[in-house]
């Protein structure tokens, strides 16, 4: 158990030879997304000098000028890549903007599949050129933490032990790299860093956001800090994963909530990676998730068409 009452797992014992060690990690992990919808997840890919040079340009980046920065929004895509400016997203059902903006990066395919799936390019920041390194990488590596975090799912669920994994190569997933800025004035009513809300996607590896703020909500309505280790990841299930296992795995809702004034003048960062799959994945519900006491709950949608009813509810698409 993590130190807020999140349960904490280790990657390692999945990775292990050991049989034992291995159902170990698959029923604590299964278990806690049964429960609360969110781990701490240590054994992951992420070195601390990735981590740490990453979020030096992560603050590089957001200390340009205002200017500098609108330059690296791209219209048209829903923000699916680059700059996003101050409060331009809420959370579904919210019409007050968010306290915060963000970059996004996305999928990197090869030359030759490029075609195949018509992702947008990726932006690099002429004025911090090492930002755009260090994102690809921690892109990477939390995507490869992701595969195996499925894997264990699918063994849980009773299914093939990789059954995600071609759903997920070459996915539409997003690293995003948040700044929060320091509250200069009176936020508008229902204003917040970032508004409840479930993530869309299939799971959501979080790196340790500096700064107290994110809090999950437990099935009876009360909030809890998500406050993980060092070394550890916070992961959670995302809307698509909960459709597809028809609420068997909880899509927690979480916050970010504004910190207390006399902290007002303090950034927040944080870095979240979205795990989406390819556009074509069916997300009806699984078979085995649907019985007498739980029926189907969802109509069949594909994770493209989903994810474009979404992005129109959040903002990001008009």
């Amino acid at each position: 158990m993590s130190q807020n009452g999140i349960p904490s797992v280790n990657l390692a014992d999945f990775l292990s030879d050991d049989p034992a060690r291995k159902q170990k990690f698959v029923n604590e992990i299964g278990k806690a997304y049964e429960e609360i919808g969110f781990v701490a997840l240590k054994g992951h890919f992420l070195s601390d000098e990735l981590v740490d040079n990453l979020y030096n340009n992560v603050r590089q980046f957001y200390a340009l000028p205002t200017e500098t920065k609108q330059s690296y929004i791209v219209e048209g895509i829903g923000g699916q890549r680059g700059y996003t400016a101050f409060g331009n997203e809420h959370a579904k059902g919210s019409k007050v903007g968010d306290l915060k903006e963000f970059w996004h990066f996305g999928q990197y395919v090869s030359e030759e599949e490029k075609a195949k799936y018509n992702y947008p390019e990726n932006i690099s920041v002429t004025e911090v050129p090492a930002f755009t390194e260090y994102g690809e990488e921690t892109y990477k590596q939390l995507e490869k933490t992701g595969v195996y975090v499925l894997r264990a799912l699918a063994i849980f669920l009773g299914l093939d032990e990789f059954y995600f994994d071609d759903k997920v190569k070459n996915g539409n997933s997003i690293l995003r790299a948040i700044h929060y800025p320091p509250i200069t004035e009176e936020p508008k009513e229902g204003a917040v860093r970032a508004g409840a809300h479930g993530d869309i996607n299939l799971i959501t590896l979080l790196m340790g956001a500096q700064g107290r703020g994110l809090q999950v909500q437990r099935h009876d309505g009360t909030w809890v800090d998500a406050i993980a280790e060092e070394d550890e990841l916070v992961i959670n299930v995302g809307d698509m994963l909960s459709r597809h296992t028809n609420n068997r795995l909880k899509s927690t809702i979480h916050r970010v909530v504004n910190p207390d004034r006399e902290l007002w003048g303090s950034s927040r960062f944080s870095i979240p990676f979205f795990m989406h799959p390819v556009s074509e994945m069916d997300l009806s519900v699984l078979e085995d998730c649907i019985d007498d006491k739980n029926p189907k709950q969802y109509e069949d949608i594909t994770a493209g068409d989903f994810l474009t009813q979404r992005l129109r509810e959040i903002g990001l698409i008009k």
